[in-house]
């Protein structure tokens, strides 16, 4: 396990119950007790958790989430997805997030990555986002510049929707797009449960040079409320979860599959 790695896990322990210890981190990871203080002594100067005389409780606004985002059975493949997609994203890059658990976890993973905190006179990212709770999570970084959407919030996501939202989109550029889906289908494509979301999705991928759709495999095959149209569906990041067949199906209709793992 990497140092990135390593920094991840500890945030998802944290997530868990609101506290981790340094025994813990220990155990849980097998480091050194000099490796979990320095970790924690890391994420704690990038304002990700505070410090305790044995460990760490919560210090970020990015755990006060809507319940979906601290219940995940899959967290373990969404992080093995945010590495993936994190490591299509070159220093500079400009690139869009939309809200969910997986595009948060590839927030996440940016934060934390080395090479995008190192001191520069200019961005070492800029991120556009819809979602609020992703804006804050990477607004402490400061050599990430967030541009957000406008729009109203949609609770249950904490994604801006709207004509706002479009209207902001319109304008921007973007070198690549992370969408987060609810469902995602040979045939059908890319699907989520709210059309105002559907609509920002599409056409931040529209923005974008290269589109990602990102969606662990408890989503493949699943057909959820609204579909997203006007853009071409040509990649999908996923987890060793996607069988053989449905994989094969992709492929055959022009969709490329990047694995994780």
């Amino acid at each position: 396990m990497n140092r990135t790695e390593r920094l991840n896990a500890i945030l998802n322990l944290l997530a868990e119950s609101g506290q981790v210890e340094v025994d813990e981190i220990i155990e849980k990871l097998a480091v050194s007790p000099a490796t979990a203080r320095r970790d924690l002594d890391s994420l704690a100067s990038q304002r990700l958790l505070s410090r305790t005389r044995g460990g760490a409780v919560k210090g970020s606004v990015a755990y006060d989430l809507p319940g979906r985002y601290n219940r995940d059975d899959h967290s373990q493949q969404k992080q093995l997805i945010a590495q993936a997609a994190s490591s299509l994203i070159p220093r500079g890059a400009v690139v869009g997030l939309t809200g969910g658990t997986t595009s948060t976890a590839i927030a996440q993973v940016l934060s934390t990555r080395a090479d995008l905190n190192v001191p520069s006179n200019r961005p070492a990212l800029t991120v556009v986002t819809n979602a609020i709770n992703i804006a804050a999570q990477l607004a402490v970084r400061p050599n990430i510049k967030i541009m957000v959407t406008g729009g109203i919030v949609n609770a249950r996501s904490y994604e801006l929707v709207g004509p706002f939202a479009d209207a902001t989109l319109q304008k921007v550029a973007l070198d690549l797009a992370f969408i987060g889906v609810n469902g995602v289908d040979p045939v059908l494509g890319p699907t989520v449960n709210d059309e105002g979301e559907a609509t920002v999705n599409s056409l931040m991928a529209r923005r974008a040079s290269e589109a990602y759709m990102v969606a662990d495999s408890s989503k493949i095959g699943q057909r959820t409320f609204a579909t997203m149209s006007g853009f071409d569906f040509r990649n999908l990041i996923t987890d060793a979860g996607i069988t053989p067949a449905d994989q094969a199906a992709f492929e055959s209709s022009g969709v490329k599959v990047i694995i994780a793992r």
